[in-house]
C-alpha cells in the first residue's frame, strides 16, 4: 500500500466544494475551507477543478485528492484520460476518477486509462465507484483506493437515505487489505461512525461540513417542521 494512503486508515477526510452559481464558488475560498478543516483535523481534503486544487494545495499540508468534474450526466468526474492528466499537472496528490463500469468520453474503460496514467506517474488513484461489481473491477484494475462515491446516484443501486453501509460492509469483505473508503451521504456523525463500524478504512464527508446552503436547509426544515 503506498504509504500516502496508509496515513488515511480511520480517518477523516473532507471535500470541499461549491457549484457553480453559489456565492462560495470561487478557488480562494475553498482554498481558506481547506485549511479550516484541516486545522479541524481533516487527514486530507478533497478538491474540484483545476484552479481549486492549485490554490487548495497552497493552502494545506494535507494530500489533497484532486478531481475535475466537466458536465453533469454520465461519466463526469474526471472523466477522461485528458483531465486525469491535466488533475495531476494540477498539483493532485491523489487522482480521484469515476470509477464505474460506465461508457467514458473517450472510449477508454477506468483500466485501460489507469494503465495509462501508470506510464505517466505513480500517483496513488482513487476510484468512485457505483456498485460491487464496478468496485472489484476498480481494485482488479490497480486502484489504490475504493470509494463508495457514486453508489446511489447512477441507477446501479437505489439510493439510501445515509451512506450505503450494505455495499460498504460487502467490499470489506471482499477486498481485505485494500483501502475501502465510504463517501457519499455521509451527513451525521452517527454515520460517520457507522461506517468505519462496518470496515470503511476511512470516511470521507463533504456537503456537512462544507456546504452551508445544505446545511441551512437541514436545520431550517427542521425549526418549521417542529
Amino acid at each position: 500500500m503506498h504509504p500516502a494512503i496508509r496515513a488515511l486508515e480511520g480517518t477523516l477526510i473532507v471535500s470541499c466544494q461549491a457549484y457553480p452559481g453559489e456565492p462560495m464558488r470561487d478557488p480562494r475560498t475553498m482554498a481558506q475551507v481547506a485549511a479550516a478543516v484541516e486545522e479541524g483535523g481533516a487527514s486530507a481534503v478533497r478538491a474540484q477543478g483545476l484552479e481549486d486544487i492549485a490554490q487548495v494545495k497552497t493552502a494545506v499540508t494535507v494530500p489533497v485528492i484532486g478531481i475535475w468534474k466537466d458536465g453533469s450526466e454520465g461519466v463526469f468526474i474526471t472523466p477522461t484520460l485528458a483531465h486525469c492528466r491535466a488533475v495531476i499537472e494540477a498539483g493532485a496528490d491523489i487522482l480521484a476518477l469515476d470509477g464505474t463500469l460506465r461508457e467514458r468520453p473517450d472510449g477508454l474503460t477506468f483500466a485501460e486509462t489507469l494503465r495509462r496514467i501508470r506510464d505517466l506517474t505513480d500517483i496513488p488513484v482513487m476510484a468512485d465507484c457505483d456498485s460491487e461489481e464496478s468496485a472489484l473491477a476498480a481494485a482488479e484494475a490497480g486502484a489504490d483506493i475504493i470509494g463508495t462515491t457514486l453508489a446511489g446516484y447512477t441507477g446501479a443501486r437505489p439510493s439510501t437515505e445515509g451512506p450505503d453501509l450494505e455495499l460498504l460492509s460487502s467490499l470489506v469483505a471482499q477486498l481485505p487489505g485494500r483501502a475501502v473508503v465510504a463517501e457519499g451521504r455521509v451527513h451525521t456523525t452517527a454515520q460517520a461512525a457507522a461506517c468505519r463500524e462496518a470496515g470503511a478504512f476511512a470516511v470521507v464527508v463533504g456537503t456537512a461540513i462544507t456546504h452551508p446552503t445544505s446545511i441551512t436547509r437541514w436545520f431550517g426544515a427542521a425549526v418549521q417542521g417542529a
